[in-house]
């Protein structure tokens, strides 16, 4: 069982950053790979990055390629997305993921734990 909790989405203007967390908690959660997704309002659950614990493999959807970027602090068993150059069209709740699997999964339901969310606004 892995628990993880979110945090850092706020409301911020287009063009601004946001460092969004991911706190993990729970047995061997270093041996799962983490994923952020988004869900905008309207709109399916979508894939946004993800990466192993060891930071050596990581994966980004073609939409943040350049403007996001996944970090991890071991210490603090904390998971980090980086978020540049916002667009409105960034505006969704991102939630955390992580699953037990080889290589980085990209696909939704391929996660089995899942986080509450945090909202993210981004204002034109």
């Amino acid at each position: 069982q892995v628990q993880l909790v979110e945090s850092g989405g706020e409301l911020v203007q287009a063009g601004d950053s946001l460092r969004l967390s991911c706190a993990a908690s729970g047995r061997d959660f270093r041996t799962y790979k983490m994923g952020w997704f988004r869900q905008a309002p309207g709109k399916e659950r979508e894939f946004v990055a993800a990466m192993a614990w060891s930071g050596v493999s990581t994966a980004y959807a073609d939409s943040v390629k350049g403007r996001f970027t996944l970090s991890i602090d071991n210490a603090k068993n904390t998971v980090y997305l980086q978020m540049n150059s916002l667009k409105p069209e960034d505006t969704a709740v991102y939630y955390c993921a992580a699953v037990r699997a080889f290589g980085i999964p990209t696909m939704t339901s391929a996660y089995a734990y899942w986080g509450k969310g945090t909202l993210v606004t981004v204002a034109s």
